[in-house]
């Protein structure tokens, strides 16, 4: 309670330190300069220098106007090759500070106006000192060049990281809203069927109405925990207060085979190759991929059975589903976009729609070459 108090003391004394240095600068530069600095003087200059240019780094503007204002006028009254490095030489960084920290267009009439008053200083400098030589003009234009160039790359760079950052949230965000989508219309889905199966016999077969809901109890149970485990991983403030179980993955196809025989629709599963461990990332989306695909021969196919065929060969993996029933159609749902683009991330083909013979078929390639 008593640290907060004494922390908004300091900040405000602070700022009323930096900008009384501020707008007592120019006054001492102003009187100390004409009369020669004395060791006070020299020192109190280099203080209130010091300030202004902590100034700079959280105010730029007032601090540039303030340095402009400081060094340009000495320069113009009393001519000095001293004064001209130091207004030079301040001022140029106010402006690559200027460059990286605010829009082009800011920071380019910042350059302009900068380099109008240093050159107009230089030219009453020459005419004072009978200097006829415009290299003075050349290397004030590319010091001011090269200053705001380097705070112009500082402030692209930014700009850049700040863009990676946000596609990097954005494609999380894809990523999040595919797993929730492929979750949950897999599990209402099933817990849909069942509900109406058991509706329909609850009168006439007891047993069956049981069963329907002890799929409906299992399907929700399972849902529950995925959500929970995806929940924890995305509360990253608070670890730990739900244990964050493994991820589903082709091992899991027998279970997701139970769920929907429960649904009514038998899932013959079909192992080719040689199984091994996959990439955590090719094991999820090969999952939710076969598990959208069923999910959509539950919901739209009208048949009661399906064909699930996992190949794994050297260098990549096939993935197909395929039914027998009226086919479903490529519309514009999330399911089969979803599908498409797990694949396309992946580096792989995705193909579905209905099939030459009759009924409806998913297919992806994913590569597994060098993973």
């Amino acid at each position: 309670m008593v640290a907060q108090p004494l922390s908004r003391v300091r900040h405000v004394s602070w700022r009323v330190l930096t900008w009384g240095g501020a707008a007592l600068y120019p006054v001492v530069v102003y009187v100390g300069l004409p009369n020669g600095l004395l060791d006070v003087e020299f020192l109190a200059v280099v203080v209130l220098t010091v300030l202004v240019m902590t100034l700079l780094r959280r105010n730029p503007l007032p601090a540039f106007a303030v340095l402009l204002l400081t060094w340009t006028a000495p320069l113009a009254v009393m001519p000095n090759l001293a004064i001209g490095g130091l207004q030079l030489v301040f001022t140029d960084l106010a402006v690559g500070r200027i460059a990286a920290g605010y829009p082009r267009r800011v920071s380019i009439t910042v350059a302009v106006i900068a380099g109008l008053v240093q050159a107009a200083a230089v030219l009453v400098f020459l005419t004072w000192m009978y200097i006829p030589d415009v290299s003075f003009f050349i290397t004030i234009v590319l010091a001011l060049a090269v200053s705001w160039m380097v705070g112009n790359s500082v402030r692209v760079r930014r700009l850049h990281a700040r863009a990676l950052h946000e596609q990097a949230i954005a494609e999380e965000r894809l990523r999040i809203a595919r797993e929730l989508h492929d979750m949950v219309a897999h599990s209402i889905g099933i817990i849909a069927i069942q509900a109406g199966v058991g509706g329909r016999v609850i009168e006439t077969q007891p047993a069956e109405a049981r069963n329907a809901l002890a799929a409906i109890e299992a399907t929700s149970r399972d849902t529950l925990s995925g959500l929970r485990r995806m929940v924890t991983a995305l509360r990253k403030d608070d670890p730990g207060k739900a244990p964050l179980g493994p991820m589903p993955g082709l091992d899991d196809l027998d279970r997701l085979a139970e769920a929907t025989n429960d649904a009514g629709v038998r899932v013959d599963v079909r192992i080719e190759g040689e199984p091994r461990p996959l990439p955590p990332d090719i094991d999820l989306s090969a999952y939710r991929i076969v598990q959208e695909a069923v999910t959509n021969v539950v919901r739209h196919a009208d048949i009661d059975h399906c064909q699930v065929t996992v190949d794994y060969r050297d260098r990549e993996l096939l993935l197909e589903v395929a039914d027998d029933g009226h086919g479903g159609v490529v519309g514009t749902g999330y399911g089969i976009v979803g599908m498409r683009e797990r694949v396309e991330l992946l580096g792989g083909e995705f193909t579905a729609g209905p099939r030459p013979g009759g009924g409806f078929g998913v297919a992806a390639r994913i590569p597994l070459a060098g993973r």
